[in-house]
């Protein structure tokens, strides 16, 4: 007699980063994207496969009343791995299969491996389908390492799963992997390892995923959107006439580009991620970052802006060559180029990666409590300046850079009238309205203020 076989159940949870825990205050940062990745996974289940998806950063878990699934897939970042591991172990603890893959597995997979039946190295579309089917027939392997990188075929997300109203913005998409550059403090380089670092949807299944989301509003979480000229030019063409507003990530090299960044805007780009991360070029070429050696940060600021997008600048404290004058410096050059946003971060050793082994080389590594490997805290020694100095800086910086007379003075650097009171309106709800912020987040009522997002982008962005 044939077995029947009857679909599975299946638990996914994306486990909270440490800096997202906090009962007292919750940063909108946490409740922006929802969990893209095990959506994605979750598209390759069958059609009677049972599946819920979790995300702790926007909803409390109490593992005790959770049902007892098939199997429980978990994706752990670094500073979420002790809680990834808790949870796993709960879980194994209760006899259920517990698969896990990402980034910290990838980098530490001897670490991980000591928490879950599974474990997938690099990304997933060539191995998971393969463990599924190992999975329903009870032979999985205990490691899965991708070698194959395609995103021909890719299944449609799960976007049913998600749950919208805890999002603020719950249109985020990704249709490219990786990033063709290999800065030696990317997890990126050690994740893609094996086979291609770079890699892209098709066109048309590209914009046929945007085609599927309502709304106008849409976040473009590719680690370098701009990456594949080609691509990318055919993206934003067939894109244009949609009537969306987007925000994505690009370096310096891309936006100085000739016509490129025309194209972006033209199909509704209004606000860019852009790398800078250090102010002493001395850095750049000591950590790879060579797209950015020998470009005018302040001519790619001035085309962004004069294009009518808006910046969100990243930059990184803590290099080798820097000094405790460079958070000053570097808070001034972004008021005195008017952007709008900056990300600052301390430079994170992170496992695997070039920076990881230098600094492990050179015994700078204080301690591996992954939890505070949040780029918030030091945890290792810097050259020319004590841990205090950096930390303290670094703070110092977000402090000043969101003051209110800086903010005022970045949007006089602005070019004209629509676009200084879109620098006020941005650059001060991000960070002056954290209250508010957190009312909404604490009332799962994020989303309520995607139309503000749409109405600031759609009102001040863009050029004809």
């Amino acid at each position: 007699m044939t077995a029947v076989w009857v679909g599975m159940r299946v638990t996914m949870i994306l486990p909270a980063l440490t800096e997202a825990t906090s009962p007292l205050f919750r940063p909108i940062k946490y409740s922006l994207f929802p969990p893209l990745g095990l959506a994605t996974l979750a598209g390759y289940l069958d059609d009677d496969d049972e599946v819920t998806l979790y995300d702790e950063h926007v909803e409390r878990i109490d593992l005790e009343s959770l049902d007892t699934p098939d199997l429980l897939v978990i994706q752990p970042y670094i500073t979420s791995a002790r809680r990834s591991y808790e949870i796993a172990d709960h879980f194994r603890a209760r006899g259920v299969h517990v698969a896990m893959g990402g980034l910290h597995v990838t980098s530490l997979p001897e670490e991980a491996a000591a928490h879950a039946d599974t474990i997938f190295t690099g990304p997933g579309e060539d191995t998971w389908p393969l463990f599924l089917k190992d999975f329903r027939d009870k032979v999985p392997a205990p490691r899965y390492d991708s070698t194959t990188r395609t995103l021909a075929g890719l299944p449609p997300v799960r976007r049913d799963l998600i749950k919208r109203h805890l999002y603020l913005v719950p249109n985020s998409i990704v249709v490219s992997r990786g990033c063709p550059h290999h800065c030696d403090f990317c997890y990126k380089d050690a994740f893609f390892e094996g086979g291609k670092s770079f890699y892209t949807q098709a066109v048309d299944d590209a914009l046929a995923e945007i085609e599927r989301l309502p709304g106008k509003h849409l976040y473009f979480l590719d680690d370098h959107l701009f990456g594949n000229r080609r691509f990318a030019e055919a993206l934003f063409d067939g894109m244009k006439g949609m009537g969306r507003l987007w925000q994505a990530a690009g370096t310096v090299n891309s936006v100085l580009k000739p016509d490129l960044l025309e194209r972006a805007v033209e199909a509704g780009l209004r606000s860019l991620f852009v790398g800078f991360e250090t102010v002493n070029d001395a850095n750049l070429a000591e950590r790879r970052k060579n797209q950015n050696i020998g470009t005018d940060y302040d001519a790619a600021v001035r085309r962004l802006h004069e294009a009518g997008v808006m910046v969100n600048a990243s930059f990184v404290f803590g290099l080798d060559q820097d000094g405790p004058d460079v958070f000053d410096r570097t808070v001034a050059w972004a008021v005195e180029q008017g952007i709008e946003t900056a990300t600052f971060h301390i430079m994170t050793p992170y496992p695997s990666t070039g920076l990881w082994k230098q600094m492990e080389a050179e015994d700078r590594i204080v301690h591996r409590d992954w939890d505070l490997y949040d780029t918030r805290h030091v945890v290792y020694r810097p050259r020319n300046m004590t841990p205090r100095q950096l930390e303290d800086g670094y703070w110092r910086a977000y402090r000043d850079f969101y003051r209110w007379s800086n903010i005022w003075r970045g949007s006089g650097a602005q070019p004209g009238t629509h676009e200084r009171l879109r620098h006020l309106a941005y650059a001060g709800g991000w960070k002056k309205f954290e209250p508010a912020w957190d009312l909404l987040i604490r009332s799962k009522r994020v989303v309520r203020a995607l139309p503000a997002l749409e109405r600031t982008l759609a009102a001040f962005g863009g050029k004809n």
